[in-house]
C-alpha cells in the first residue's frame, strides 16, 4: 500500500522523534529553507539570459524597475511595479505599436527564470508562429513585479502583455515559474484583470502543458479582447 508521501512532494507523513522530526526530514527542511532564501536573494544574470536568447536569434532589451537593489525591492514592492526613469525614457523613444509584448521578470526567483523561461518561450513562440525581432524584442526586467508588464505594455502601445516571472519560493520548489496575461496593459490594472498560470517546473506544470494553456489564453484574449476573470482557461486536454 502506497503512503500519502508517494503522491506529493509536500512534507507529509514525516514521522516523529519524541516531540521533534526525525533527523533526515529535519535536515531536508533546513536545506529546502536555505534553497528558498538563496532563490529570493540571488540576482538575475540578464547578460547570460540575453546571450541564451541571442543563440536563438531572439533580440532582447534589458530594463530595470525603480528598485535600486534587491533589499529595496524586497522592502518596497511598489517600486518593483514601476520602471526606472532610464528604462521609461528608452521605451518612450520606441516607435510603433505591438500586438504582444513578452516580458521576463526576475520576481522572487531568478533561478526559475534561468531554468524555465527560455524552454517555455520556445514552445509558445513556435505554437504562435511568432518571432521576436528588433522592432519588438523580449524585455528582460531586473527587480520587477508582475505589474511591470503594465508599464511596458502601455509605453509600447501593446494589445497584450505576457509576463514570465519567478514565483515566491516554497519549501517544495525554489524555482517555480509563473506567467501572467493582461489585455490592454496599462498602469492601474488589477490582478482580477489578468490570467495566471503558476508552478511551471518539471515537478509541477510541464512546459508542454503550460505552453498549451498559455497559447489558448493568448489567442482567446486577442479574439475576445479581454483577460482576467472574464476569460476562463478551457483549453482541451493534450492527447498523449
Amino acid at each position: 500500500m502506497k503512503e500519502l508521501s508517494d503522491y506529493t512532494p509536500a512534507r507529509v507523513n514525516l514521522g516523529l522523534a519524541g516531540d521533534s522530526l526525525p533527523t533526515k526530514p529535519l535536515l531536508d527542511l533546513r536545506l529546502a529553507h536555505a534553497r528558498a532564501r538563496d532563490s529570493v536573494y540571488s540576482p538575475l544574470d540578464a547578460f547570460s539570459l540575453g546571450q541564451e536568447m541571442a543563440q536563438r536569434n531572439w533580440p532582447s532589451r534589458v530594463l530595470s524597475s525603480n528598485a535600486r537593489d534587491r533589499e529595496e525591492y524586497l522592502r518596497r514592492p511598489d517600486k518593483g511595479r514601476e520602471l526606472s526613469e532610464s528604462s521609461t525614457a528608452e521605451l518612450t523613444g520606441a516607435s510603433g505599436s505591438r500586438e504582444i509584448v513578452f516580458v521576463i521578470a526576475d520576481g522572487l526567483s531568478a533561478l526559475a527564470i534561468h531554468r524555465h523561461a527560455v524552454p517555455l518561450l520556445e514552445q509558445v513562440l513556435r505554437a504562435l508562429n511568432e518571432v521576436p525581432d528588433d522592432a519588438n524584442p523580449i524585455c528582460i526586467v531586473q527587480q520587477a513585479r508582475v505589474a511591470i508588464g503594465d508599464c511596458i505594455g502601455a509605453l509600447l502601445h501593446a494589445d497584450l502583455a505576457v509576463v514570465l516571472i519567478g514565483e515566491r519560493p516554497g519549501l517544495s520548489s525554489p524555482d517555480s515559474l509563473g506567467v501572467y496575461v493582461t489585455w490592454q496593459p496599462r498602469v492601474g490594472r488589477t490582478d482580477a484583470e489578468r490570467n495566471c498560470l503558476s508552478n511551471i517546473q518539471p515537478h509541477g506544470l510541464s512546459y508542454e502543458l503550460a505552453a498549451h494553456k498559455l497559447v489558448f489564453l493568448i489567442n482567446e484574449a486577442r479574439r475576445r479582447k479581454l483577460s482576467g476573470i472574464a476569460l476562463k482557461e478551457t483549453a482541451r486536454q493534450l492527447l498523449r
